[in-house]
């Protein structure tokens, strides 16, 4: 057998707006050797988010002595929020024989490689600038908040050349079809073997 099946991390970054939590959702629903990873926020749920399949939603103080207790891979503030991935669910997955997939952002990511080096990390980008504010202004209209994500996005485009992989989401089946088509061939590399 020429390709090694190899289980691990698959990390998304984009910009807010560029249509990642979107993208996750048809991920998992099409690819079932991808398990996914729920990660703890400090935030408040937004209408429809499910406490334990959206995220984990936890005080600060939890989320603190979380920390201090070693129980995340990765912990990031983003938005004046705390977000963390749970150590213990993603080795799970992965010695279970499953990769798994992150929503992060670009702090989040650059963590989770110094944990988990064989991380695939994939930048998503959006279509155009004006089409990402157009989403974000549809979201929210044109708040403090719209300009600040507007402003970060701006600094988190500047890294991509950061990331394994770079994809343009301007059509959600055929990016989920590259995303898959970088699992196989992450698969089948041959160093490591």
């Amino acid at each position: 057998m020429l390709c090694k099946e190899k289980h691990f991390p698959v990390v998304l970054v984009a910009p807010s707006g560029a249509g990642k939590t979107t993208l996750c959702k048809h991920l998992l629903m099409k690819t079932p050797k991808i398990k996914p990873s729920v990660s703890v926020t400090t935030r408040k749920p937004r209408p429809n988010e499910v406490h334990g399949k959206d995220y984990y939603f936890i005080s600060k103080d939890t989320f603190q002595e979380w920390i201090e207790a070693g129980k995340f891979c990765e912990w990031a503030e983003v938005y004046d929020n705390l977000y963390g991935t749970p150590k213990e669910k993603l080795t799970g997955y992965l010695n279970q024989g499953s990769h798994v997939l992150l929503d992060l952002d670009y702090q989040g990511a650059k963590a989770l490689k110094r944990e988990y080096p064989n991380t695939v990390s994939i930048f998503i980008l959006p279509p155009s600038m004006d089409e990402l504010t157009k989403r974000l202004v549809k979201r929210d209209k044109l708040s403090t908040e719209t300009k600040k994500r507007l402003n970060s996005a701006k600094k988190e485009l500047a890294k991509v050349k950061e990331f394994d992989y770079a994809i343009i989401n301007d059509d959600i089946d055929k990016t989920v079809e590259k995303i898959n088509a970088i699992i196989i061939a992450e698969e089948c590399k041959v160093g490591g073997l």
